[in-house]
């Protein structure tokens, strides 16, 4: 059995509580002969600008490329507001995507039968709900130069981002996009904003042509953002792969994210690409929920995101996909006997605490991995 090197980045709020429950997690595993995973902590946020001034260190980063996987918690909060902006705690994040040049970030929207009640839409348009959210993650306006802000004088300002992107960005995510289809219900929506943006045009000619070039038996569609944004909450089961550039990608998929029921239920997994020598490729996985300081400390965060991103961190980066579907079985069962973080509570539901729903999911996986 291979030896995996993971590198955990608990960061900020209630990031070290998720992670925690991912420790006792692979701890389980590695006591029950379902994995063999090595694992090293550092900093990276807030607390590492309060360790070293930055927001994540040198040698953490060539950590992060050296480890076979990286797991992140969460960064930020307002106790770092007034810190210079190329060190706030979101840099570090920025940083680890851009150097790692993870370029595709998979964001799962799941609606678990158990929590289609806990949506803000109707039980009947969410339950069953299976899409992904594929977000080209390291270009963009993110990304682009010129970033600035000028004193122009008289008391006014000129703020400039940049959308930029080269037609080797779009068929990379987009190669991702119809390969991800192709193994679900084999359509792939392309979302961009053609009819007023420059980016989106070339966005839509590049799609159009690698669909045609490459992979003319999935289904593609083009949507504009904002309609598809529309869609979005007035039918979302309507959607398999949705593939979108670094801005949309970031406002479409927290909108996804509420459409399951919480932000804590929601992972994702940002892939670079695949190594022609290795095989391997670098991958950082988190969960899509913020650091939440409001309840850090306090035992009450979800630690289910976290536990399905180190899920999708078998799938995507270990291939043990059997141990990854166990996983978020026993969350969907978990779910299923009513437990349930604050987050997500409901009616006649045992609200219980984030040491508490870690621990329900190891123990039922425990019991599916031993029939």
């Amino acid at each position: 059995m291979a030896t995996y090197n993971l590198l955990l980045l608990p960061g900020d709020g209630i990031g070290p509580e998720v992670m925690a429950e991912v420790k006792r997690l692979i701890a389980w595993m590695n006591a029950h002969g379902m994995g063999r995973f090595e694992t090293e902590e550092a900093l990276v946020g807030g607390c590492c600008y309060d360790a070293h001034g930055v927001a994540v260190t040198d040698e953490t980063v060539e950590k992060a490329k050296a480890a076979d996987a990286v797991l992140l918690g969460a960064v930020g909060g307002p106790k770092w507001d007034k810190v210079p902006y190329e060190h706030r705690p979101e840099a570090g994040l920025l940083r680890l995507r851009k150097d790692l040049d993870l370029f595709a970030n998979i964001r799962p929207a799941v609606c678990y039968p158990a929590l289609a009640s806990s949506s803000s839409l109707k039980p009947e348009v969410v339950e069953g709900l299976d899409i992904i959210i594929l977000r080209e993650l390291t270009g963009g306006v993110y990304f682009g130069e010129p970033k600035t802000i000028t004193d122009l004088g008289n008391g006014q300002k000129r703020a400039i981002d940049t959308q930029i992107y080269d037609t080797y960005e779009i068929e990379r995510i987009g190669r991702v996009a119809f390969e991800l289809a192709r193994k679900r219900r084999n359509k792939v929506t392309s979302m961009e904003k053609r009819n007023v943006m420059k980016t989106g045009v070339l966005w839509n000619e590049v799609m159009t042509a690698l669909h045609k070039r490459e992979f003319p038996d999935v289904q593609l569609e083009h949507q504009l953002a904002d309609s598809g944004g529309m869609q979005l909450v007035r039918w979302p089961k309507q959607f398999d792969v949705i593939v979108t550039d670094n801005l949309f990608g970031d406002i479409l998929s927290d909108i996804a994210a509420m459409l399951t029921g919480s932000l804590g239920m929601l992972p994702s997994a940002s892939l670079g690409e695949v190594n022609p020598k290795t095989k391997k490729r670098k991958a950082l996985y988190e969960p899509v929920h913020g650091s939440a300081p409001d309840i850090a400390g306090k035992g009450l965060a979800n630690p289910l995101a976290m536990i399905a991103s180190f899920g999708m961190a078998l799938r995507y980066s270990f291939d043990m996909a059997k141990e990854a579907d166990l996983i978020e079985q026993a969350i969907a069962n978990v779910l299923a006997r009513g437990l349930r973080t604050p987050d997500i509570k409901s009616e006649g539901a045992a609200v219980v605490g984030t040491a508490e729903m870690g621990q329900a999911v190891v123990e039922e996986l425990a019991r599916l991995a031993a029939d």
